[in-house]
């Protein structure tokens, strides 16, 4: 059994993760426990295992490992689901990336700095969003 095997299932163990009483009945620890042996089973260096690591984190939670946008068929188009039935297209490799405009230009609601010159959203959010309400003293 490798060091990061043992290093995993003590910490696992101590943690509570793996009990039949923990959350999901124990099977997070074993899922990550899981995950743990196949990789010590690659044998990867330091700079190997963190690119790894940092690949599979990406990928394992449904994000784009390169620029988004230029592709037309990762765009789909959701139109029919939008309140005002305007053109609305959401991006099938990164679900939080919006466009009005069939992925010319496209705003990410959850992250601002992926924005492609779609302000949409900043418009809304100046008009519709909760105005803090202030009492006046007389």
């Amino acid at each position: 059994m490798s060091n990061l095997v043992k290093h995993a299932e003590y910490e696992l163990k101590l943690s509570g993760l793996l009990d039949k009483d923990s959350d999901y009945d124990g099977m997070l620890g074993k899922a990550v426990l899981e995950l743990v042996r196949v990789f010590a089973k690659q044998r990867h260096s330091g700079f190997s295992a963190s690119a790894t690591l940092a690949i599979f984190e990406k990928v394992a939670s449904y994000k784009p490992l390169t620029p988004i946008g230029k592709l037309e068929d990762e765009w789909m188009n959701i139109s029919g689901m939008t309140a005002d039935g305007k053109g609305m297209w959401q991006n099938k490799r990164h679900d939080t990336t919006f466009s009005r405009d069939g992925g010319k230009t496209w705003y990410d609601i959850d992250n601002p700095k992926l924005n492609n010159g779609d302000d949409w959203h900043r418009k809304w959010w100046k008009r519709y969003a909760p105005q803090p309400t202030h009492k006046e003293t007389e």
